[in-house]
């Protein structure tokens, strides 16, 4: 059973867990209290007599805490509705289309750090508008005049189908449709900082974090299935690289807005209705929290 709490011991405020690890028990660095894996004090050294102190009253905080394909989240607010709430429609429609998660297993993580705001991040995730001309690698892979953007209450789509190939014509293509089976690409994006890239053989999770007004950490893992039990595990380290060159080029492009939203000549712009229905829908979110009493 998975257990999550917060990683501070209730004694004087100290970390408790440093790095990741594999224990039967924790232990503060700093006077020694020490903790079973269900949060339960179980030792507290030197602290006989303290009046108006129980140890068996002492634990670490628990915090919400469920599980979905590979990956575990945590949620810090008691009263939020369960994460099947906004996860659980992706679920299915991901299961349906037959992709198992379950099989993918973290092959590599790899952080950005991105001189802009994470909302001019997340606004160009959002819209394929920009794939003729700044991505020409995966503009090449989908077939951008089906390419489409479907919103709902906390979190929207990106379906994106696998360019048919012609006879001849697969020397600069990653992907070949056969047929018959799914192939087409899945992008999520969870309100307000979760993305999900679901491909033919491997599975992306990007998490925005702002670390400043105007500077984004982008944490970029890569999922594939298990070795022996998929063809995406011979070709991992290709798809990591033009994953990664897709990544470069969208850093360049939002380096360049952050920079033209700092100039007096730019107020706002409008949107395509188009191709750019998942940014509106994004800034509407936005605005709806700010806004909140």
């Amino acid at each position: 059973e998975l257990r999550a709490f917060y990683n501070v011991c209730p004694h004087r405020a100290a970390v408790v867990a440093h790095r990741r690890g594999n224990r039967k028990s924790l232990q503060c660095k700093y006077h020694g209290w020490t903790y079973d894996l269900d949060g339960k004090l179980l030792r507290a050294p030197e602290f006989e007599g303290v009046k108006n102190w129980k140890a068996d009253e002492v634990c670490l905080q628990s915090v919400r805490v469920e599980a979905w394909g590979p990956w575990i989240f945590v949620n810090l607010e008691p009263a939020a509705a369960p994460l099947s709430a906004t996860y659980g429609a992706i679920a299915e429609e991901i299961a349906a289309a037959g992709f198992n998660l379950d099989q993918m297993r973290l092959i590599e993580r790899r952080d950005y750090l991105i001189e802009c705001n994470w909302k001019v991040y997340v606004d160009n995730y959002l819209e394929g508008y920009h794939l003729p001309i700044a991505h020409p690698g995966l503009f090449r892979e989908l077939d951008y005049d089906q390419y489409r953007v479907d919103t709902f209450r906390h979190y929207s789509k990106q379906y994106a189908p696998i360019r048919d190939v012609a006879p001849g014509d697969t020397r600069d293509r990653r992907y070949a449709r056969s047929g018959d089976a799914e192939e087409d690409a899945l992008y999520y994006w969870i309100f307000p900082n979760v993305m999900l890239n679901v491909y033919l053989d491997n599975t992306s999770i990007n998490i925005i974090i702002p670390v400043g007004h105007d500077k984004t950490l982008t944490i970029f893992e890569w999922y594939f299935e298990a070795p022996g039990t998929g063809a995406g595990w011979e070709s991992m380290q290709q798809i990591i690289a033009f994953s990664d060159e897709i990544q470069q080029e969208d850093i360049e492009l939002c380096e360049w807005v952050q920079r033209g939203l700092r100039s007096k000549a730019y107020d706002h712009g409008r949107f395509s209705a188009l191709r750019e229905n998942g940014v509106h829908h994004f800034q509407s979110l936005v605005h709806e929290y700010l806004t909140r009493d």
